[in-house]
């Protein structure tokens, strides 16, 4: 299959943007992200592969984005910002809780996770992007599974006891 760059932004852009919201939590960020993918993509030859060899490629070149940006925050963190418990709505709470327990995985197994249950990714394809066998993704894809459930068990536990609130309408 033969692409070009503007044929994979319009295909990909949305599906790369939602693996670097996840990844690293910030819209911006992960719109920059986003358009250094097409940026490198822009520089380099499209290889003329099957739909999914290129999809495995783009989410290769996006994955080494995101461990870059990782390892240039933990050399310089950013300030913490300070937010008022009491503000905060469950719904958020357990938001805080999801991002949370996905930054305890290790890299490798949150970008296998994200890049299965986020964007959609097959086996194969994530394989590609992250050097792995169709057997260690799946094993990975578990594993994380196992951890998020267990890491999420408390807050997710917690918000079902808050009552829902009610509409504004009478009865």
């Amino acid at each position: 299959m033969a692409a070009d760059a503007a044929a994979l932004f319009a295909a990909y852009q949305h599906r790369l943007f939602r693996y670097f919201c996840r990844v690293v939590g910030q819209t911006e960020t992960a719109r920059d992200l986003t358009q250094d993918v097409f940026l490198s993509v822009s520089r380099t030859a499209i290889p003329e592969a099957a739909d999914g060899e290129v999809r495995a490629w783009l989410f290769q070149i996006a994955r080494n984005l995101a461990l870059d940006h990782r390892r240039k925050r933990l050399q310089q963190p950013e300030p913490s910002v300070l937010v008022d418990e009491g503000s905060r709505s469950p719904s958020q709470d357990v938001d805080l809780a999801v991002n949370a327990a996905l930054a305890a995985l290790a890299d490798l197994d949150r970008d296998v996770f994200l890049m299965r249950e986020v964007v959609g990714l097959g086996y194969e394809e994530i394989g590609r992007a992250c050097g792995l066998t169709r057997d260690a993704v799946r094993s990975r894809i578990h594993r994380a599974r196992l951890q998020l459930r267990k890491a999420l068990e408390s807050p997710i536990a917690t918000r079902r006891t808050i009552p829902m609130r009610q509409s504004g309408r009478q009865a």
